[in-house]
């Protein structure tokens, strides 16, 4: 298996900047407006973009990180339970402008366990998706607002997203199998 890098360290940064911008943009401002990353990699980039909205526009936005480990239909059985940690975010989410981040979008399943989670920490007033990347996919009916990178894979290909904060290093590759 071999990886060829789609993002470096740099277009990472570039599109951090630009999704700050933009969320600003279609929130007509900073009011309203909050951050909940999907642990673990979202929970880095929501962070990462409370500090560039922060930088450029002065405000400081709620911001933490969501477990959704008991909520994801994937894993849970009557054999296997996550060990999930209580949600709390440390700020109320009610008629909020919530931007659920997210590393890669690709069934969609991750988000509507996030969206569960979040509605049983209250009543939002919007949910907008983020997403570095969207690999399309898609077993439900989820799709981004704010969007890093398009990268159509196929089921034998994987997105591997590295972070600074864990991996050392940002980059964004795409993975998949071989062929003679």
């Amino acid at each position: 298996m071999s990886e060829h890098i789609i993002m470096d360290g740099a277009a990472v940064a570039r599109t951090l900047v630009r999704l700050s911008h933009e969320i600003v943009e279609k929130n007509k401002g900073t009011e309203n407006l909050c951050l909940i990353g999907i642990r673990r990699r979202g929970e880095i980039l929501a962070d990462r973009i409370r500090k560039l909205i922060y930088k450029f526009y002065g405000t400081e936005l709620p911001c933490s990180g969501i477990d959704i480990g008991m909520y994801r239909d994937d894993l849970v059985s009557g054999f296997f339970v996550p060990d999930a940690k209580v949600n709390e975010l440390g700020f109320c989410v009610n008629g909020k402008n919530v931007v659920l981040c997210d590393d890669v979008l690709h069934t969609g399943r991750s988000v509507r366990a996030a969206i569960e989670a979040i509605f049983e920490l209250g009543r939002p007033s919007k949910i907008w998706l983020l997403v570095l990347c969207d690999r399309g996919g898609k077993e439900m009916p989820v799709s981004a607002d704010f969007v890093g990178k398009n990268i159509p894979t196929s089921r034998q290909e994987f997105i591997d997203v590295h972070l600074i904060e864990i991996e050392g290093e940002d980059s964004l590759g795409i993975t998949g199998k071989e062929t003679c």
